[in-house]
């Protein structure tokens, strides 16, 4: 495991999200210091991709709080939103990799990696190149530079897109079911990938259906069941010894 620090990078505190009368989160919380990967797994409508969008407030929670970095978003209804300013840097230090790719498709790859460092973080071209390309790199895919979306694969486009985000140099990574999307025999070289940051020791929250890799990559593991947290702990304490009979019956579908 990672090295951890005292002071958390990330601290979920009661969130609750609503759409109309559907509370679909019920008082979440979690904790990440700094190189911890807490992995999210719970069956489908259980609340967590709405959860992992919670915390860059591309929705909006409804009550609660997120502490990123020692600074403290409010989320109830009647409290001051967060400025668009404030959410902008927190958004520059989350990087997210969704279930799809979301590639410009008339772009290369490079230039699709080069997009953001332009134009949010506003590096010259020739340096946004530099970066884009060894973030390309680090992703095992310096041949497809010059290549469109279309002419990748759908686990090459993910990469892409994961290189993407880490060349924004985030201090928290999410993903969000980063392998759904893809043919099962383009999984691993995905997996692989995000294994590969998680022993580099970088922080991350995963959604993802894959049991063992959760187990692998994982410092603590969280059972969404319903909106709410029905259990947590560490891969060994939740695949090998699971407390509740719905982790049980939900973690018995992965078993062979």
């Amino acid at each position: 495991m990672q090295k951890q620090l005292d002071e958390p990078l990330l601290d979920v505190r009661d969130i609750h999200k609503s759409y109309g009368e559907h509370e679909v989160l019920k008082g979440v919380s979690l904790t990440a210091r700094r190189g911890n990967v807490i992995s999210l797994i719970g069956s489908s409508g259980s609340g967590k991709s709405t959860l992992i969008r919670c915390i860059n407030f591309l929705e909006r929670p409804t009550s609660g709080q997120i502490v990123f970095a020692g600074k403290i978003y409010e989320c109830d209804i009647g409290s001051t939103a967060p400025q668009s300013s404030q959410l902008r840097t927190l958004r520059r230090k989350t990087g997210m990799v969704f279930q799809s790719f979301n590639l410009w498709p008339h772009r290369t790859a490079v230039q699709n990696v080069m997009e953001g460092l332009i134009h949010v973080l506003n590096l010259p071209q020739r340096e946004a190149r530099e970066r884009a390309e060894a973030y390309i790199e680090k992703v095992g895919l310096s041949s497809k530079l010059a290549n469109y979306p279309s002419q990748l694969s759908g686990g090459q486009q993910q990469r892409i897109a994961i290189a993407r985000a880490l060349a924004m140099e985030p201090e928290l990574m999410l993903f969000d079911e980063p392998t759904s999307a893809l043919d099962p025999e383009l999984v691993g070289e995905v997996l692989q990938v995000i294994k590969g940051l998680a022993g580099e020791g970088l922080t991350m929250v995963v959604v993802t259906h894959e049991m063992g890799f959760a187990s692998e990559i994982s410092t603590e593991v969280v059972y969404l069941r319903e909106g709410k947290v029905e259990e947590r702990g560490s891969p060994a304490e939740m695949f090998q010894h699971p407390g509740s009979p719905s982790l049980q019956s939900f973690l018995s579908r992965f078993r062979k």
